[in-house]
């Protein structure tokens, strides 16, 4: 089981990689902004925890960690629960894939939709495409990489 779990957290962090990345390229391609989203789940997520952020610059970048953290830590567990409850054998990648990316959405907008931060029935195409490539290739990663380990 431990290894599986490590497996599951090398996919993880290569899945992470990979959807960052995506991330990065379709702000460079499009000109795109960042999204603000990581910083205002981060705000929500410190009031309802209790943590305080302080003020000013401080208290920005706070939000902003404890936002982008949350992601992070969606990205490296998710494969490792998929490794934990997946069956001895190995499903094909491609369901894993999906499996990870709808886990992966559902992992990184459901918080922020509970919070009231997001509607994702109010999005756009251009919203839903832009939230589900990088998911869909973090998906395939870390589905890819979780199988190549486990050879």
């Amino acid at each position: 089981m431990v290894r599986r779990l490590a497996r599951g957290l090398a996919a993880g962090a290569t899945g992470t990689v990979a959807l960052e990345l995506t991330t990065y390229l379709d702000m460079l391609i499009r000109g795109r902004p960042p999204s603000d989203q990581p910083q205002r789940l981060g705000e929500a997520l410190g009031d309802r925890i209790g943590v305080p952020l302080g003020t000013g610059q401080a208290a920005r970048s706070r939000r902003s960690g404890l936002g982008s953290a949350s992601g992070y830590l969606d990205g490296l567990a998710l494969p490792m629960l998929y490794a934990a409850l997946a069956p001895r054998r190995d499903r094909p990648v491609l369901i894993a894939a999906l499996l990870l990316s709808v886990g992966a959405m559902l992992g990184s907008n459901g918080p922020a939709a509970a919070l009231g931060l997001t509607n994702p029935r109010d999005w756009s195409l251009d919203d839903w495409l832009t939230d589900a490539i990088p998911h869909l290739i973090y998906g395939f990663v870390a589905a890819t990489t979780y199988e190549l380990l486990s050879e």
